[in-house]
């Protein structure tokens, strides 16, 4: 492993542990066996170590998420495609969506907040498209479909932690395609009623 590829797994071990405000610089240098300069020529800072990992992650349901919504399926399958790719990306490496909750949870004006809103407004507004794409299904949205993309994605990230929350193993950590199909199908019964 290369010396900024071990520096970005420590620092997601270390963030998702124990807090992106909790952890220093040296620590993270100290695990990934390099050095502070190695660290600060690769990132430049903390933050800017903190903005790497967000986005190289955060690529991959990005890059997903742009396809289902310009597919051409119904909203059920959207949602339902949509829900599983989360579910499936969250599984196969939860504590980097674990970690991003708990940023966006954190201080308005922390480093952490501030470095991931824009990633998880830009995955927000993904879901905006989705349900404005929808409206010949779903008629005028006159607005909802801001409100449809707060409740969906807002339900997918609960559901992960609640799946996630009394785990010390997270390999283990999946969402079946039934339960899926539930949080989907709920959603949509919301929204036809």
């Amino acid at each position: 492993m290369d010396n900024r590829q071990a520096i970005l797994d420590s620092a997601l071990t270390l963030f998702y542990e124990k807090g992106y405000d909790a952890v220093g610089v040296q620590q993270i240098v100290e695990m990934a066996g390099v050095t502070k300069p190695t660290l600060y020529y690769y990132f430049g800072s903390k933050q800017g170590l903190l903005s790497c990992l967000l986005t190289e992650h955060f690529a991959r349901l990005e890059a997903e998420m742009e396809q289902i919504k310009e597919a051409p399926d119904r909203i059920p399958d959207k949602l339902y495609r949509s829900a599983r790719t989360f579910f499936n990306l969250a599984s196969a490496d939860p504590r980097f969506y674990l970690l991003m909750l708990a940023l966006f949870y954190s201080g308005r004006k922390s480093e952490g907040f501030q470095t991931v809103y824009p990633l998880i407004e830009k995955y927000y507004l993904l879901f905006v498209d989705i349900f404005d794409n929808a409206s010949q299904e779903l008629g005028n949205m006159h607005g909802r479909q801001k409100q449809f993309a707060v409740g969906f994605s807002g339900t997918l990230n609960h559901y992960l932690m609640m799946a996630a929350k009394d785990m010390d193993d997270l390999s283990n950590l999946t969402i079946t395609d039934q339960e899926v199909y539930a949080v989907v199908h709920q959603f949509m019964y919301g929204i036809y009623s």
